[in-house]
């Protein structure tokens, strides 16, 4: 900060000269009046969270949370500060950037949300040590809560709509991947896993970042089979993972809290260590034999039943499903089930996913058959 007395350039290369008489008070109002801003700022970021968590997620807890967060930041909002207010000269009005015009995705809108109030509490943390320094401490302790409400609202988000999804389309080496993919978006699906055993990775690479866009322009889930790296490379929201892959708790480590993780089981003992190590949902199969598991045993219907029963996760039946015998599964107790070639090799991908979906969505009966 400059002495009283000294010169200072302007914008446009001039220099103005401050009173020394003067510089204390006016500096004095340029904080209050960067303490305004970001007030408001902060709170209508909240806000626009708030209205998501209470009217999107049905969140009463996160709610919670960004109302009292709200409150917090208004009781710093003191009358001296409102008074400093100056918005006509403010020359930060008439500004703005193409990307703040639209957005893409409720996930975009959240993301750009939560940008906005975590930058405007580091300026209220900065500059507020020059008013008062126990604001500045409050406002470092409200970012970090503000980190961690991202986090909790992102996952929480996730297994929401985990939790609708019913039908789980899994990817197979296609030279019309990304059309097929798109037209079963078309009809309704929400959940997508890329598996691609064979490709190098920088087709991989690719071709996940193409397909993630896609689902989130859709509005649904993107998952990577196998590869936690690949999942983080292209900010997938989860990954799913076989019985001999990572264990799901290092998986956890590296994605974090936020991210899904999915487990492939095919007998009881799998299902219950799955459920006991943290994943957030498991795949139940293979049903019936499938050429995507050489040599791997039916487990059959009446593991499906046994799902029925004792999970306590969102579970898909896997293996062999289509058009033919999924109300069988459904008939054994599945809600949702998981396919690859029923979809990945129809002529109408679209109708197909459609026809899934009317199946699932019929209503359940009373009573499921009893497969054992």
């Amino acid at each position: 900060m400059k002495q009283a007395g000294c010169d200072d350039e302007d914008t446009n290369g001039g220099v103005v000269m401050v009173s020394p008489y003067s510089q204390k008070e006016e500096i004095q109002q340029v904080v209050y009046r960067i303490l305004d801003t970001n007030l408001d700022r902060t709170r209508e970021g909240l806000r626009i969270i708030e209205e998501w968590c209470r009217f999107g997620l049905n969140s009463s807890q996160l709610v919670a949370e960004c109302k009292n967060l709200r409150q917090e930041v208004a009781r710093w909002h003191t009358e001296e500060m409102r008074a400093a207010r100056d918005t006509p000269g403010d020359a930060g009005t008439e500004l703005s950037h193409t990307r703040e015009e639209q957005r893409s995705s409720i996930k975009s809108l959240l993301e750009a949300n939560f940008c906005r109030v975590q930058e405007a509490m580091r300026v209220l943390e900065e500059y507020s040590k020059l008013y008062d320094p126990n604001m500045g401490k409050a406002f470092k302790q409200m970012r970090y809560r503000v980190y961690t409400l991202e986090s909790s609202l992102m996952g929480y988000q996730r297994h929401q709509m985990l939790l609708r999804s019913h039908l789980y389309l899994i990817t197979s080496p296609d030279d019309k991947l990304l059309e097929t993919v798109e037209a079963a978006l078309k009809g309704g699906l929400t959940l997508l896993q890329y598996r691609d055993k064979n490709a190098d990775d920088h087709v991989r690479l690719e071709q996940a970042t193409k397909l993630r866009q896609l689902c989130h322009a859709y509005g649904a889930l993107f998952i990577v089979n196998d590869r936690v790296d690949l999942a983080l490379a292209v900010d997938a929201d989860g990954v799913h993972l076989g019985q001999q892959d990572m264990p799901i708790a290092m998986a956890r480590q590296l994605l974090g809290p936020q991210r899904l993780i999915g487990r492939s089981t095919t007998n009881m003992s799998e299902m219950q260590e799955a459920i006991a190590q943290g994943a957030d949902y498991i795949g139940v199969g293979p049903v019936y034999e499938t050429p995507t598991k050489v040599g791997k045993a039916a487990a059959g219907l009446e593991y499906v039943s046994y799902a029925a029963k004792n999970s306590s996760l969102p579970w898909f039946a896997i293996g062999g499903i289509d058009a033919n015998n999924v109300n069988d599964v459904i008939d054994a107790g599945a809600k949702r089930v998981a396919v690859v070639r029923a979809i990945m090799q129809a002529e109408q991908p679209t109708l197909v996913t459609q026809y899934f979906l009317s199946q699932l969505n019929r209503i359940q009966p009373v009573g499921t058959k009893a497969y054992v």
